[in-house]
């Protein structure tokens, strides 16, 4: 009865390492002030309060639930775009397969570097384009919230629609051929059978693609750090707890907003989690 145990054995005790552990030791620094002089005092969830009553945490918080707001959804809507188009057979479909996945093989940091060219208010290329070589005329993008804010999410879903296209392509695979068939001859129009038979059998890929995203937008602090470094009302949790943590040395707030990062992310999933099942069962049904 003990020989199933004891071959997941290694399996467990490396996942209690490397995930259990830093969670339940952020967990518990969160409660505390901790400066890593060397002693903590016990604060209980006054940490979190002073997080609640930060403006700058409040700002972090609003603009991280913006960002995963637009950019998953339009990397959804794009990505099952690119899937639909690279799921049909044309000559040259290997290089356009190839090609569309260059964006997210693209590092983050490169990635970020580049559309921070792009929106650089003295040479930036969407000045250039929009105004040509009247300097003058020049705008500073980044210096708004509002465009600071654009740049952060068009970035992030350039980068990343290609991953969602990837996994969508893969849903659209597993989808028999004959089904689309036989409602073509039903008379059913593309339309129809996009809406009747692909977008249905699709939907478990779907959520999967929110899932693995929303987790991913969550944790956006590359494009931040390198294109605004969190001016213009571009901070997000993880650039607000890599500053309390890392500049200031406040592990304690540091660590609380990683408890609040991860019980969003947690929250999140679970809902995932449970429509997708749901999916599943119903598709098994």
């Amino acid at each position: 009865m003990l020989a199933p145990y004891g071959f997941i054995a290694p399996t467990l005790l490396v996942l209690a390492a490397l995930a259990l552990f830093p969670i339940l030791n952020a967990a518990w620094t969160s409660l505390h002030y901790d400066f890593g002089l060397g002693t903590r005092t016990f604060a209980g969830l006054q940490n979190f309060i002073d997080l609640a009553h930060d403006a700058e945490a409040r700002t972090a918080l609003w603009f991280t639930l913006l960002f995963v707001a637009y950019s998953v959804p339009a990397e959804l809507v794009i990505g099952l775009a690119i899937a639909l188009v690279i799921h049909r057979t044309f000559r040259g479909r290997g290089w356009v397969r190839a090609s569309v996945l260059v964006p997210w093989a693209i590092p983050t940091v490169v990635t970020s570097w580049m559309w921070l060219y792009i929106f650089d208010g003295d040479r930036g290329l969407l000045n250039f384009l929009l105004f040509g070589r009247e300097t003058d005329a020049y705008v500073t993008f980044l210096r708004y919230t509002d465009w600071a804010r654009a740049a952060v999410i068009v970035a992030d879903v350039w980068k990343t629609a290609p991953f969602a296209a990837l996994l969508i392509l893969a849903g659209l695979q597993t989808i028999p051929d004959e089904l689309d068939e036989a409602a073509r001859i039903d008379g059913a129009g593309p339309w129809r059978r996009f809406f009747g038979v692909t977008l249905p059998l699709l939907r478990p890929a779907l959520l999967i693609v929110l899932l693995f995203r929303t987790i991913d937008a969550f944790r956006v602090f590359d494009l931040v750090y390198v294109m605004t470094r969190a001016r213009a009302g571009t901070d997000v949790l993880q650039y607000l707890g890599y500053q309390r943590l890392i500049v200031e040395s406040n592990f304690g707030v540091g660590c609380a907003v990683a408890v609040v990062t991860f019980v969003l992310i947690a929250a999140v999933s679970v809902v995932y989690v449970r429509a997708v099942s749901a999916r599943l069962f119903e598709a098994e049904r």
